[in-house]
């Protein structure tokens, strides 16, 4: 998936990718290295700049297309992607700090240039400056400044004082020396600018720029160029997965190349939506621009290094030759993260931000009528007038807070009514942003999410008056009876069997993994009623009254020394005819149902609970090491937690527009198990010898030690990485 999520966007997105293939095809580029190099101005330049690709979020009254940075991201990950040679990069860098400007005579001047398809470059502060009569005078030598030699202009950051002055220079002016260095990216140009007591007159001076402003947004554009290479080294390693062969077969079709390929793609969407994520955060609080882009610079330029390596080891020999392009790629993403900064500086800030800010997950939302807004406030806030609910079962909680907002239909408004508002996915949107106004969760039926939708699509009129309201109420638990100790991943293989009696049907078999079976009234279940056809054509849906005769729900202890999930024997149960949802032998086609209904919810706040105990370990000083180390991986964690939760925004931001749901939930599910890991793992390690010793202000061996649950939970990991691999990634089966 590309950063753009509007169909207009994609749309650019498509265009500038015709226009890299066509006008600055990788082999062409190979044989400019030496003049790219020297800052010679690329041949298609007068292309570019005619179809005004330089200029998409420049304002129309300096010649500009009037777009905005969410474009710009657009196409600058399509450059990433198609390797676009020469200066863009750091000229649309530059006339993005420009517009942000307040109005003045520079800043016009500028955008006028710019938009006129005058090249530029921008030199971060480290330069120093000094108030001269009539001006500034600059002196030191910058960093390396990537297209310094290619630019016609330079807007340059030096430091004066306790400030930071931006100022417009000519780089052929007199005392103004551009060193020429070799670059790691073949593709541009790299140098550092040398000054040495060299004057700049004070109508230079570009006003009103924050230093820290610049930054995030030359780091957040730099994600998405960043998130392109990714995006490249996927469909390209895939590509030749499906062609190469070994033993007699294609090496897409062994499961570690999958396994790999699935991880690669991961990494390429988690990045895609941090950098997404960072742009869009360009228009918010300081606080918010610290949090998103510092996750960017963390999952897309400090992974798009890694994604590259990774790429290489797929292609295998090949990859690691000149002659292919894998490197030039791997080049381009070693240059993006290094000029914008360690990986290791931006996890310390964005921890630091994460033990005091949160990110959040508020977007935009129009053509909602105000009516409807108001009347869901007014019942949540009726509804909190109530005294509070009381605790039942595990996360299940029933009282008058609960029951008025079930009889509104808030607990889950997608559901049609009575029960829920038929909510399209704006109004879920706004019943999400209502209920964080007041820092309000809503209420959860958990397995109930899975179940009711099942009942309500297929079952009875009567089976839905039935159980749906009870549900919504928390008067009803349910649990999920499928998985079998001979039928977990191939679940169509399971063997309780069904047998039809008078009046009913009579279960016998034995399910295991059941979560909450143990507090749960009732239960969905999977078994075969006709074990004569194929297995997956055999299989009907009951609901199952949880303490039926013949019902026998054993706990399994955990590693953890919990008890959460179960294995369930049904010896002999009877199970009435009004309990089978559908009809005999649809039990496969009522379980698609099931596990694939998701409902659109966005939280509060962005981020992960794995985070949590992390920032109380440095809250509390439970860290047994370095604090910074602690701080560090806070920040890792925040980055992947958000990174995970922009992924699904941008899934129900394509919903919003009428798209067709992509694959972000695939890899939610397997980026949401990886960083389960990774935090518990963290966690435990940050804690030093107290991690001995189970208790105390924060138990990590308990998350260390639950961690399988996600893992293996709902799927396994590995099954996932299956899925991407042959239903997305199209490669084929072994």
């Amino acid at each position: 998936m590309s950063i753009g999520v509007t169909e207009e966007q994609q749309e650019l997105s498509a265009a500038v990718r015709g226009f890299a293939a066509r006008h600055a095809p990788v082999s062409g580029t190979r044989e400019l290295f030496a003049a790219l190099a020297a800052g010679e101005r690329p041949a298609h330049w007068a292309a570019l700049v005619a179809q005004g690709l330089h200029a998409v979020h420049l304002p129309e009254e300096n010649g500009g297309q009037g777009g905005g940075l969410a474009e710009l991201a657009v196409v600058l990950e399509e450059t990433g992607r198609g390797l676009l040679p020469g200066p863009f990069g750091p000229t649309v860098l530059t006339s993005a700090v420009v517009s942000r400007a307040p109005d003045g005579a520079v800043r016009t001047a500028l955008l006028d240039a710019l938009a006129g398809g005058v090249t530029a470059a921008l030199v971060p502060p480290g330069l120093t400056a000094e108030a001269s009569d009539g001006g500034w005078t600059l002196s030191g030598r910058s960093g390396p400044v990537l297209g310094l030699l290619a630019a016609d202009v330079l807007v340059v950051g030096a430091v004066a004082g306790d400030r930071t002055v931006w100022l417009r220079m000519d780089p052929a002016a007199d005392g103004v020396r551009r060193i020429v260095e070799e670059g790691v990216d073949l593709t541009r140009d790299v140098g550092r600018l040398d000054l040495d007591r060299t004057v700049v007159p004070a109508d230079a001076e570009l006003v009103g720029v924050d230093a820290d402003a610049v930054r995030y947004l030359v780091t957040a554009l730099s994600a998405a160029e960043a998130a392109g290479t990714m995006a490249w080294c996927v469909a390209a390693t895939v590509e030749y997965a499906l062609v190469r062969e070994q033993f007699g077969r294609p090496i897409g079709s062994f499961q570690a190349v999958k396994h790999k390929a699935a991880r690669l793609f991961v990494a390429s969407e988690l990045a895609a939506a941090a950098a997404w994520d960072a742009v869009r955060s360009l228009d918010q609080a300081a606080d918010q621009q610290r949090l998103a882009v510092g996750g960017a610079a963390v999952v897309a330029l400090g992974r798009a290094v890694d994604a590259a390596c990774e790429a290489v080891t797929l292609f295998g020999g090949i990859g690691f030759t000149w002659e292919h392009d894998v490197h030039l790629y791997w080049r381009r993403a070693m240059s993006l993260a290094a000029v914008t900064g360690p990986t290791g500086v931006w996890q310390a800030e964005l921890g630091e931000a994460a033990l005091t800010s949160r990110r959040s997950s508020s977007v935009a939302v129009t053509g909602v009528d105000p009516e409807f807004r108001a009347r869901v406030g007014a019942v949540i806030d009726a509804a909190l007038a109530h005294p509070e609910d009381t605790h039942r079962v595990g996360v299940h909680h029933t009282g008058p807070r609960r029951t008025h907002l079930a009889d509104a239909g808030l607990i889950a408004p997608h559901w049609p009514a009575p029960y829920g508002l038929n909510a399209t996915p704006v109004q879920q949107l706004v019943i999400a942003e209502e209920f964080a106004r007041r820092d309000v969760t809503p209420p959860s039926i958990v397995i109930g999410d899975w179940a009711m939708p099942t009942i309500l699509a297929h079952g009875t009129p009567e089976q839905a008056e039935r159980f749906a309201a009870p549900t919504l109420r928390g008067e009803i638990v349910w649990c999920q009876l499928f998985s079998e100790p001979g039928a977990g991943s191939d679940l169509a293989g399971l063997s309780t069997k069904a047998v039809k009696v008078d009046g009913g049907w009579r279960l016998d078999g034995q399910k295991v993994w059941n979560s909450g079976a143990h507090q749960a009234d009732w239960g969905i279940c999977l078994a075969r009623t006709d074990p004569d056809v194929p297995k997956h054509k055999g299989i009907s849906y009951f609901l199952v009254d949880m303490r039926s005769p013949g019902v026998d729900v054993r706990p399994l202890r955990q590693a953890t020394g919990a008890s959460e999930f179960n294995e369930v024997f049904l010896n002999g149960v009877f199970v009435p005819d009004d309990c089978l949802v559908g009809a005999p032998g649809e039990g496969w086609r009522l379980t698609i149902t099931t596990l694939g209904n998701e409902r659109t919810a966005i939280s509060a706040t962005m981020g992960s609970v794995d985070e949590d105990p992390i920032r109380e370990i440095i809250t509390k000083n439970l860290y047994g090491g370095a604090r910074a180390d602690a701080v560090r991986a806070l920040g890792q964690v925040h980055a992947y937690g958000s990174a995970v939760a922009a992924l699904n925004l941008r899934e129900t931001l394509r919903r919003l527009a009428g798209q067709q749901p992509g694959a972000g939930a695939s890899v939610a599910k397997v980026a949401s198990a990886q960083l389960h890991r990774d935090a518990a793992d963290a966690t435990f390690a940050l804690v030093g010898p107290e991690a001995a010793v189970r208790g105390g202000p924060v138990d990590v061996a308990r998350r260390e030690l639950g961690t399988p649950a996600q893992l293996i939970g709902g799927g396994t990991v590995e099954i996932q990485l299956n899925v991407i691999a042959e239903r997305v990634l199209r490669l084929p089966r072994g």
